[in-house]
């Protein structure tokens, strides 16, 4: 009877998501066509849907450090990737205009694809061509003055490990453009979306900011370096929350 009730809230929250964006979608994507500062009206429309999914479907959030975030200052934002509810997390938890890295996978998604894709750099990890033109399309993103959102594990962690080992284009393009690393530990929401299910809990996710990183000079061993640092930074900020 359990799972019965679990089904039928994961159905209702997954319509709920769906036609907030089919209603909000224009209103995201419009502004982004006319005008390259077109993403500060979008991101007021993406936290409305993000926030009133998140209201209906009964998922609370407590954000902590956001402090540690200057409205006008560019960063590289990484986060342990636990659940695919991630993606409505990061724009309420984010005070700024984003734009991420995603997986390929992600922008073969209806409609969200669409949507998100005026916003995200599609990236296939099994290709390193993609690899390379993907890196080079977030130098120029960083450089323009954007933040950027990257799950450097880079794919969900299904493991009962803290973190996967790290893919290095967020760190090598922290060093590339100076452009401080910024953590965020994401608890709570493998709880709400739990590993290897595609079911939905109601409950609270808790996220918590890090004070910056600012990179290293640039040599033969910084970016491995660097994406050391910020791992065991972002692990122990788990850890320390958990």
């Amino acid at each position: 009877m359990v799972k019965l009730f679990q089904w039928i809230y994961t159905a209702y929250s997954a319509l709920i998501f769906a036609a907030l964006m089919i209603i909000l979608g224009l209103f995201i994507v419009i502004p982004l066509l006319i005008s390259n500062h077109g993403d500060k009206v979008s991101f007021v429309f993406i936290r409305i849907w993000a926030k009133t999914w998140a209201f209906l479907s009964g998922i609370r959030f407590e954000v902590q450090g956001q402090e540690w975030i200057k409205k006008n200052t560019p960063y590289i934002f990484i986060f342990n990737h636990r659940s695919f509810i991630d993606a409505p997390i990061l724009p309420i938890a984010i005070p700024q205009e984003l734009r991420a890295l995603g997986k390929k996978e992600i922008s073969k998604i209806p409609i969200f694809s669409w949507v998100v894709g005026r916003l995200a750099v599609w990236v296939d990890r099994s290709s390193i061509e993609s690899r390379k033109a993907s890196l080079e399309k977030m130098i120029k993103i960083a450089r323009g003055g954007f933040s950027v959102v990257v799950a450097p594990e880079g794919t969900r962690n299904d493991t009962s490990e803290t973190l996967l080992p790290f893919q290095k284009g967020a760190f090598r393009l922290s060093v590339e453009t100076k452009i401080p690393i910024l953590p965020m530990a994401i608890i709570g929401a493998d709880q709400i979306m739990r590993r290897g299910s595609i079911l939905l809990s109601p409950g609270k996710v808790r996220i918590y900011f890090s004070e910056p990183l600012a990179p290293p000079t640039p040599s033969d061993t910084a970016v491995d370096e660097f994406t050391t640092k910020c791992k065991n930074r972002l692990e122990a900020m788990v850890l320390a929350h958990e």
